[in-house]
C-alpha cells in the first residue's frame, strides 16, 4: 500500500462505474477485431515522472489501429519537415468520419493525417531505404514512444488486408489526383501493417505521455521527437483526432485524443499527463463507448480540461530529503534515532490533481520503509478539492501501512482536523515548521509521544 495508490484508486472507480455502460459494438468488419472480449476495460494514466498507473485489463494486448496515426505523423514531421509533409497532407478538421473520401479541392489532399486518407498518405512518405525500410523505421517509432519493442499481429494483418478495400480505394483516389507518393497497393499494405502492431493500454498511455512531454519518454527519458513536433501533433489531434466529433471532444473534454476501432483511446494533458483506455465496443463514429465516458467524467471531476492552468512538469515537489540532512538539525538527544528515518517532502506552489500526484509519489520514495515522513506545505498557495481528497486518502494511507506522517500546514489546507481526520482516518500532527515537524517525529520514534 502506498500514497500514490490513490491515484490508482480514482482509474479503479471509473473503471467499475463506466464498466457496465450499455452500447456499442467490436468492430467486426474486420474479422479478427469481432472477437476481441466485449467485457475487457483498462485505464492507464503515465506522468510527467514516469509513474503508471492502471486499472482493469491495462496489459491485455491489441492491435493499435488509428491511434498510429499521431506518431506517424509525428516520425513524418521528424524526417521531412512541416513544409514537405504539408505538401501531401492538410491539418483542416474535415468534419467527416474517419473512412470518407475527403480530399481538398484544387490540390487533393487529404484533410489531415488522422483521417484514413491522410493517414495512408503520411505513412507512404516514410522513407523506404535498403538499410533501413520503410515499415522497420515505423515500428521502431512506436516502440519507442511505448518504450519497449512492439510486434504485429499478423492475424488482425491479414484479416484487415483482405477486408480493406474502400482503404485501397481511397489510396488510388488519392493518386489519380497526383498526391499519392509512393504505388497505392505498396501505402496501403504498409498502413494495414502499421495499423496491427500490438500494444497495451499502458503502452498508449506512455505514447501519449511523451508527446505531452514535449517528445521526451517519461519512462525511458529518450528523446523520441523534437519539442516542436510533439506541440504540432498535439495540435492537429486537438482539432482532428476525434473526427466529426472532434470539435465537441475538445469543448467537453478539453485534452488532445485519438482513437482506434480496437477499442483503444488516448489523451493528453501537456506537460501533465497521459491516459489510456482500452475497451472493444465502438459507437457509430468508431470510438470506444466506455472509454468515452471514462475520459469525460475524469476531466471533469479532476479539472484536466486543457484550457485550464496546469502546474508545469517538476514545479511542484521543491525537497525530498531526510532530516538527517536538513541544515538545522534536532535536538542533540533525538539525533540518533532520526539518521535515514525520517522523510521529508516539501511542496510549493498551487496543488491540483497532477501536483497532488507528484507530492503523493514523492512521500513513497522519502525516506526508509516504515520510517516517518513530513510532508511540508508551508509554500504551498492553495490545494484544490480534487487534490486535498487525494492528498488525505494518501496520507492516510501511509499511516495505515504504519508510517507515521506529520504535515507543516500553518495556513489550514489541509482543512479543520475534523474534516482531515474524516478524509485520512487518522488524526495527523500539524506543525507550523518543518523543524516541529521533524523534531516530533524524532520524539515520536523514540517513544516519547
Amino acid at each position: 500500500m502506498s500514497a500514490a495508490d490513490a491515484v490508482t484508486d480514482s482509474l479503479k472507480r471509473m473503471r467499475a462505474e463506466f464498466g457496465d455502460v450499455p452500447g456499442g459494438r467490436p468492430a467486426d468488419y474486420i474479422p479478427q477485431l469481432g472477437l476481441a472480449d466485449p467485457d475487457a476495460f483498462g485505464l492507464a494514466l503515465v506522468s510527467m515522472d514516469g509513474h503508471r498507473y492502471s486499472a482493469g485489463e491495462a496489459e491485455v494486448p491489441f492491435t493499435i489501429q488509428s491511434v498510429s496515426k499521431p506518431f506517424i505523423y509525428a516520425l513524418a514531421l521528424s524526417v521531412l519537415g512541416l513544409d514537405e509533409v504539408s505538401r501531401w497532407v492538410g491539418a483542416e478538421p474535415s468534419g467527416d468520419a474517419f473512412n470518407a473520401i475527403s480530399l481538398e479541392p484544387g490540390t487533393g489532399r487529404p484533410a489531415n493525417a488522422m483521417v484514413n486518407a491522410g493517414a495512408i498518405v503520411t505513412t507512404a512518405l516514410i522513407p523506404d531505404a535498403p538499410d533501413e525500410p520503410a515499415f522497420e523505421r515505423i515500428l521502431h517509432c512506436l516502440g519507442r514512444f511505448a518504450g519497449r519493442e512492439l510486434d504485429v499481429d499478423e492475424e488482425v494483418f491479414t484479416s484487415e488486408a483482405m477486408t480493406g478495400d474502400r482503404n485501397r480505394a481511397l489510396a488510388y483516389l488519392i493518386r489519380a489526383t497526383g498526391t499519392m507518393p509512393v504505388d497505392p497497393v505498396l501505402a496501403v499494405d504498409r498502413y494495414f501493417r502499421q495499423c496491427a502492431v500490438r500494444v497495451t493500454a499502458l503502452d498508449l498511455a506512455t505514447m501519449a505521455a511523451t508527446l505531452a512531454y514535449g517528445g521526451v519518454n517519461p519512462v525511458t527519458r529518450e528523446q523520441v521527437v523534437p519539442a516542436e513536433v510533439a506541440a504540432r501533433v498535439l495540435a492537429v489531434m486537438a482539432t482532428c483526432g476525434m473526427y466529426d466529433g472532434s470539435g465537441e471532444w475538445l469543448l467537453r473534454i478539453g485534452l488532445p485524443a485519438k482513437s482506434g476501432v480496437s477499442g483503444g483511446l488516448i489523451a493528453v494533458g501537456p506537460a501533465r499527463f497521459g491516459l489510456a483506455t482500452y475497451s472493444p465496443p465502438l459507437d457509430t463514429s468508431g470510438n470506444s463507448v466506455r472509454g468515452q465516458a471514462a475520459l469525460r467524467a475524469l476531466s471533469e471531476r479532476y479539472g484536466l480540461h486543457l484550457m485550464l492552468n496546469p502546474a508545469l512538469p517538476g514545479s511542484t515537489v521543491s525537497l525530498v530529503t531526510t532530516a538527517d540532512d536538513l541544515p538545522s538539525a534536532p535536538s542533540a538527544e533525538h539525533e540518533r534515532v532520526l539518521h535515514e528515518q525520517v522523510g521529508v517532502v516539501a511542496a510549493q506552489g498551487a496543488i491540483d490533481f497532477t501536483a497532488a500526484e507528484r507530492v503523493l509519489y514523492a512521500l513513497d520514495e522519502s525516506g526508509p520503509d516504515g520510517g516517518s515522513v513530513v510532508l511540508d506545505l508551508h509554500d504551498v498557495t492553495v490545494v484544490d478539492s480534487v487534490a486535498l481528497s487525494m492528498l488525505h486518502i494518501g496520507l492516510g494511507r501511509l499511516s495505515a501501512d504504519g508510517r507515521r506522517a506529520a504535515v507543516v500546514d500553518p495556513r489550514g489546507l489541509l482543512g479543520p482536523r475534523e474534516t482531515a481526520r474524516k478524509g485520512t482516518g487518522q488524526d495527523l500532527p500539524r506543525y507550523a515548521t518543518r523543524e516541529a515537524a521533524v523534531e516530533g517525529c524524532a520524539k515520536a520514534l523514540a517513544g516519547e509521544d
